[in-house]
């Protein structure tokens, strides 16, 4: 071996071996700071909020969270919850405006919604001058869920005045978004097949040009990888990850390694609730999920798994409880390849701090949130701002 090649190995090994967190960081100390500086951007009049996810887009945040103005929390069978945007300006981090995206029984141009809860909201920026919003129309045990979306304008700031359909396209063909089409795509399945549940939960996602998602039935513990076609319309499953069925696999993140491997951490109802891994070679054939070492004692809540700046962050849900309040600490881990983690933030409050969104624009990143001060569950409003700045260094 060369000189050069010894000296060029060495390199290598010292960035992969440098540490991503500053000596002497604290990351309960800096998950604090970064909660002390959250905005809340619901609506006074909304009493229940969850699950957001947002676009960031010159200059302003465009941020989608299911809602509701009777009581606390949420669940699918209450027809009182809607979907909604808040738009904030990110220089003055004040919101501009908050409109609703879609209610049950709500008459557009070309359709009437029926009667159910608009549900798990999602965005994604689909040309220069519009944003497509995604929500779930159900009412479980009366009707199969179906998928819309919904465009905004960015010239007029304003909703277009119908909606579509959602599709999916399986081994079958291509088909309305429900549930029952995701139940018979699977090979082996045994669990039950549900008429609601059916989101599409993950990031957007782009590798090599294409938009990828993870998709779930959160009531029927089931996932997918997809692949979103070029008119943002239709969902293609690549391959399904359940396995073992029997801890209750559901909403999960994904990512790509720098080799290429997908890896997907998974939410589990079952067993000990704590989440597991799969991997793949090529998003159709996965692993079983397994724990592992990095994340010891996760709680059944979202994950996230994100890349900035080369830089994956994986968030978890700790079983540790503040005040007895479930889902009060969530951490945020850091690293280069995706398997050698570091602790970057532990976000601890007996606020909850539960379904986050993270999104980099502008040299930074973004955090969206769910929180509460008094209900059992914490889900009473979405909060918002600035986790980090990006270093140049990294934005290369």
């Amino acid at each position: 071996m060369t000189r050069t090649a010894s000296l060029l190995i060495l390199t290598a090994a010292c960035v992969s071996a440098q540490s991503l967190v500053p000596p002497g960081w604290d990351p309960v100390r800096a998950g604090s700071r970064v909660m002390e500086r959250l905005i809340s951007v619901t609506a006074p009049e909304v009493k229940g909020a969850h699950d957001s996810e947002m676009v960031l887009v010159e200059g302003r945040a465009y941020i989608v969270a299911e809602v509701n103005e009777v009581d606390h929390g949420e669940s699918a069978n209450r027809p009182e919850i809607y979907a909604a945007m808040s738009i904030v300006n990110l220089k003055t981090l004040t919101v501009e405006n908050i409109i609703p995206i879609a209610r049950s029984e709500q008459s557009f141009s070309n359709v009437t919604l029926p009667v159910g809860a608009c549900f798990v909201p999602r965005i994604i920026r689909k040309d220069a001058r519009t944003l497509r919003c995604y929500f779930a129309s159900e009412q479980p045990g009366v009707r199969q869920s179906q998928t819309w979306y919904r465009d905004f304008d960015l010239p007029s700031m304003a909703f277009e005045a119908d909606i579509h359909r959602v599709k999916l396209k399986t081994a079958a063909g291509i088909v309305d978004m429900q549930p029952q089409h995701f139940h018979a795509d699977t090979r082996g399945f045994r669990k039950e097949p549900k008429d609601y549940g059916l989101y599409l939960f993950d990031s957007f996602k782009t590798f090599d040009g294409r938009t990828y998602l993870a998709i779930n039935n959160y009531p029927g513990k089931q996932n997918a990888l997809t692949v979103v076609n070029d008119a943002l319309d239709t969902f293609e499953i690549i391959g399904h990850y359940n396995e073992p069925q029997e801890l209750d696999l559901s909403e999960s993140s994904v990512n790509r390694l720098p080799d290429g491997t997908w890896m997907a951490i998974c939410r589990q109802d079952g067993g000990d609730g704590n989440y597991t891994v799969t991997t793949s070679r090529d998003g159709r054939s996965w692993t079983p999920g397994r724990h592992v070492e990095f994340i010891p004692n996760g709680d059944n809540s979202k994950p996230t798994f994100d890349r900035f700046g080369g830089v994956y962050y994986l968030g978890w849900q700790e079983n540790t409880r503040i005040d007895g309040v479930r889902r009060s600490v969530f951490n945020l881990d850091v690293s280069r390849d995706g398997k050698t983690w570091e602790r970057k933030y532990r976000f601890a409050t007996p606020k909850s701090f539960q379904y986050p969104t993270f999104r980099e624009y502008g040299g930074a990143i973004w955090v969206s949130v769910t929180q509460g001060d008094s209900s059992p569950s914490r889900k009473e409003r979405i909060m918002f701002g600035k986790l980090e700045d990006v270093t140049p260094a990294r934005q290369r």
